[in-house]
């Protein structure tokens, strides 16, 4: 079987596919982009049998009739906060928000020379909120969008970026970066990643039997160790 996927799911999707396979499912190989490009490839009607993307991105191709059955959601992902491993400020705080509140984020902001931010979901949810402040004007000249399918880990482990925002998955064990913690609860950029069956499936139930699989009790596990949540089905 053949999937596709945006590239925040890669490292989950590769454990969680080869359990599948290690119980008796089909094998499935994926290919993982940019979640951009991997919409408009299944748009496009490119044959997959399943597609992994945010729940957003989903939800629109279901509309127009490129992905079939239920939208199932697999994985809950926190935005993160992160500078070059060699700044020393701000004080990383691991276990929890990178910042006391969302005052403490808009202040940062403010101090950052360059702000690097992703072409997904929680990019796009970050220009909104910088908007919703009323700082587009203030800051809008220092944010700098990664090129699809790059991660934002790599503009601040090379210090194109002195503060970047990135799916905690995609930033967890990247050298060159020091993670400061999650976003503040009341501003967190959370990200649900579902799975749908493509209508260009040639084996529909098979892959249906593989994405309830995903969406089991029995690999929560995986999911945790690769930094991600699971959402509430």
């Amino acid at each position: 079987m053949k999937a596709i996927s945006s590239m925040a799911t890669r490292h989950v999707l590769a454990d969680l596919l080869e359990a599948a396979a290690s119980s008796g499912l089909p094998a499935v190989e994926v290919e993982s982009v940019g979640g951009v490009d991997a919409a408009a490839r299944v748009a496009d009607g490119e044959p997959f049998d399943l597609v992994f993307l945010a729940s957003g991105a989903l939800k629109k191709l279901a509309a127009d009739g490129h992905v079939s059955g239920p939208m199932v959601p697999l994985v809950l992902s926190q935005t993160a906060v992160a500078v070059p491993s060699g700044s020393s400020s701000p004080a990383s705080r691991p276990d929890g928000p990178a910042f006391a509140d969302a005052s403490e984020l808009r202040d940062a902001l403010r101090s950052a020379n360059r702000i690097g931010y992703s072409t997904g979901p929680s990019g796009t949810a970050l220009v909104k909120m910088i908007d919703d402040w009323g700082m587009t004007d203030e800051v809008g000249d220092r944010l700098m969008q990664a090129q699809p399918g790059v991660p934002v880990a790599k503009s601040v482990a090379a210090g194109v970026v002195d503060l970047g925002f990135q799916q905690l998955s995609e930033l967890v064990g990247q050298p060159g970066v020091r993670i400061l913690g999650v976003m503040p609860d009341d501003c967190a950029i959370d990200t649900v990643f579902a799975g749908a069956v493509a209508t260009a499936s040639t084996s529909p139930a098979r892959a249906a039997e593989v994405l309830a699989f995903l969406a089991s009790d029995s690999v929560d596990e995986v999911k945790s160790r690769h930094a991600f949540g699971v959402p509430a089905h």
